[in-house]
């Protein structure tokens, strides 16, 4: 018996130092320590032996398992190491190699002359205010002057959820739901720049597109306190070179109504093709509110009056980029936006 113990030892040891894989030492384990194993079965045959050699040889037997669990683990770390050294050759990193770039995000350019226009008016006293963007009819037409049967209704084609629910065409609602908060305190200075809707599918136009009105209601204001605001406004954003007409217009909720042009930002007022020769851009409407929409909103027109303005966000931010097609700032192309 322990001729047999001291041979089956020296034999697996050498198999031991044979073996190059984990799985190849696995099966060696179970070979030998395993229920039905080499040492296992061999220990099972201590009992025959006489009660003085069974406890040398049982003594022995387990000094020799021992052993072999040792070796078995020792020989498992090794191989375990050595895989993860061939594994961290395979994966090395050269880090002489340059990293890949890092772009840097960039504000979208609506957001951006947004902000600009936000700092302007902020700077001049007026408030930013909001309002829903899914919206009353008698808000949207019928509360700027707007009646049902109103011709006016046909250049503002929304979507409309029900007969009185439509998505916004223009940010002016804003100005009577404020009004309603606020009347007859005085004044009351707001822009609103927001999202409007309209049934556009045109290539020049979007049936999404923002918008920024404005509103003063004072005692004593008139037509000239708007037009030093507006051109404050333009040259700040186009440059204090930048000059600005008005063009006499029609707007239900103003009255007397007009156009605001700039001078073209492109060819400085010679002609050019972005002016179509005329040397003018138009960027927004403006007039004196109209006494019947200040009567919606809770103030007497006899004793106030007032000053309101709209324009489109992309338009300005298309003159002042040079953006040559509305739907660029749609398709979040991180291209386009790097370029601005």
């Amino acid at each position: 018996m322990l001729k047999k113990l001291e041979h089956l030892e020296g034999a697996i040891q050498e198999k031991i130092d044979g073996i190059k894989d984990l799985a190849s030492l696995n099966d060696l384990r179970v070979k030998v320590l395993g229920r039905k194993g080499e040492i296992t079965l061999l220990l099972k045959e201590i009992k025959h032996l006489t009660p003085e050699e069974r406890v040398h040889t049982g003594r022995l037997a387990n000094e020799i398992k021992t052993n072999l669990e040792k070796l078995l683990e020792v020989k498992k770390q090794d191989l375990e190491q050595e895989e993860i050294n061939i594994r961290l050759l395979e994966e090395k990193i050269d880090i002489t190699l340059p990293g890949l770039p890092y772009i840097n995000g960039r504000k979208h350019p609506l957001t951006r002359i947004t902000e600009e226009i936000k700092e302007i008016f902020l700077a001049m006293s007026f408030s930013i205010a909001e309002g829903p963007e899914i919206e009353w009819d008698y808000y949207n037409f019928e509360a700027l002057n707007v009646p049902k049967d109103h011709p006016a209704r046909d250049m503002q084609d929304t979507l409309y959820i029900s007969e009185d629910i439509l998505l916004r065409t223009h940010t002016s609602p804003v100005q009577v739901r404020m009004m309603e908060k606020t009347a007859p305190q005085l004044p009351l200075k707001i822009i609103v720049p927001g999202r409007v809707y309209r049934r556009d599918d045109d290539a020049t136009h979007s049936p999404m597109f923002h918008q920024v009105e404005g509103l003063l209601i004072d005692e004593h204001i008139n037509f000239g306190h708007l037009k030093s605001m507006l051109l404050h406004f333009a040259q700040h954003v186009f440059g204090e070179e930048v000059k600005v007409r008005y063009r006499p217009s029609f707007f239900p909720f103003t009255e007397p109504s007009a156009e605001m042009d700039i001078s073209c930002v492109n060819c400085k007022g010679s002609g050019c093709r972005v002016c179509s020769q005329t040397g003018w851009l138009e960027i927004l409407g403006a007039g004196m509110v109209h006494p019947q929409v200040l009567e919606y909103g809770g103030y007497d027109p006899k004793k106030v009056n007032g000053f309101a303005f709209g324009m489109g966000i992309e338009r300005i931010a298309m003159l002042k980029y040079g953006i040559n097609d509305l739907r660029l700032f749609f398709d979040n192309d991180h291209r386009f936006l790097a370029q601005i």
